[in-house]
């Protein structure tokens, strides 16, 4: 009977197992990007957040998995000498605002609370969709926050402030309801690196732009435009970031090993303890890049044999060209008739199941193998 026991404990065991080990954990990539700034004199903080927003959509991620919330009053402020542009270098040859953009939240709907409400989900049920993150524990989500800040605090529209617990407390809640598989958290401020000092949620890493007592400065200004245009540790990361292909192979240990004193003016930091993975081991593309892909087969060909066949297979009367090629290929097996284009999650997730059985039965004939052997 002991031996009974036994087994089947291990089996429950393997079974619990086998099910766990085959389940994807990473398969989305979301954005959340925030100024939390508004004014004109705070032209660069809208700049650093659209420059941002460029990078991740030409990485990939759509915008359908991007949260923009920013004050939005800059393109058409009175004193823009460009009106409805918005750029992020002297050259003034990159345009940053244009016309594919969506904001999310804009203006004085860029508050603490919404911020709060968007990263733990917490809403009343007449909140869009498209305002609302909607991540699962296979999302790894990236949150870059730019503004105007201090010890372990970060100003929202110069009116209130959100502090390091508040975003760890968030992080947490985010956790227990299995909202993300990986964060990467990036902010841009005075003092930055207080505001992540606090965290202490699993599978976070967090990048800041200055120590505790120092200063976050910008890069350089616009004459025309009269303002700082760019901040110096958002110039530098897009620096970086815009050699990147949807298929680069550079880690994250790279983008951190590009933050330099001299570039930066300021000591960048970054907190790697509550993060799993070592760093050379992530690429870049698992947070700025979209993971979905996808498999096309011939579909010209299986559409050229729907038409010349009939519901139950049999060729045609019509005089089509390449009619006895097609039937010559479907006979040899080379058509596929039930799908044309099939995505890569839904093969492996096949995969997935398959294996999920064959280790399952593979287990139970172990399990009455042992127990006829003992005469059990």
């Amino acid at each position: 009977m002991r031996v009974l026991k036994t087994l089947w404990s291990a089996f429950l065991l393997a079974s619990c197992l086998a099910l766990n080990t085959t389940e994807p954990r990473h398969t989305n990539n979301w954005a959340v990007l925030v100024s939390t700034s508004r004014f004109w004199f705070n032209y660069r903080h809208m700049a650093n957040v659209l420059s941002m927003y460029r990078t991740v959509k030409r990485l990939g991620i759509p915008d359908s998995q991007i949260i923009l919330m920013l004050s939005d009053d800059i393109a058409c402020n009175p004193r823009n000498a460009f009106p409805g542009f918005v750029f992020n270098n002297a050259d003034r040859q990159l345009e940053l605002y244009g016309d594919n953009i969506e904001v999310d939240y804009r203006g004085y709907e860029v508050t603490v609370e919404n911020f709060i409400r968007l990263l733990t989900d917490r809403w009343p049920d007449e909140q869009p969709k498209s305002k609302r993150l909607l991540t699962d524990e296979h999302s790894n989500i990236f949150i870059y926050m730019t503004g105007h800040g201090g010890d372990e605090f970060l100003k929202f529209q110069d009116a209130e402030e959100i502090s390091s617990y508040d975003i760890a407390d968030a992080f947490e809640e985010m956790h227990e309801k299995k909202r993300y598989n990986e964060i990467f958290f990036m902010i841009d401020t005075c003092q930055a690196n207080t505001m992540y000092s606090k965290f202490y949620s699993p599978n976070i890493l967090a990048v800041g732009s200055s120590d505790l007592h120092e200063s976050s400065y910008s890069h350089h200004s616009d004459t025309e435009i009269g303002v700082a245009v760019i901040d110096r540790f958002t110039y530098y990361n897009l620096e970086f970031l815009e050699s990147l292909e949807k298929d680069s192979k550079l880690t994250l240990q790279d983008l951190v090993d590009s933050y330099t004193f001299e570039k930066i003016h300021s000591n960048a930091g970054v907190r790697t303890d509550l993060f799993q993975r070592n760093l050379s081991d992530v690429l870049i593309t698992d947070f700025f890049g979209n993971v979905q892909q996808t498999v096309v087969d011939n579909v010209e060909d299986d559409l050229l044999y729907l038409t010349n066949h009939d519901q139950q297979g049999f060729l045609k009367n019509l005089s089509a060209p390449r009619i006895s090629e097609v039937e010559k290929q479907r006979k040899s097996g080379f058509f596929n008739q039930k799908k044309n284009m099939i995505t890569l999650g839904a093969c492996e997730s096949k995969q997935m199941s398959s294996t999920k059985l064959i280790t399952i039965g593979t287990v139970i004939a172990a399990f009455f193998f042992f127990a006829n052997y003992f005469k059990i």
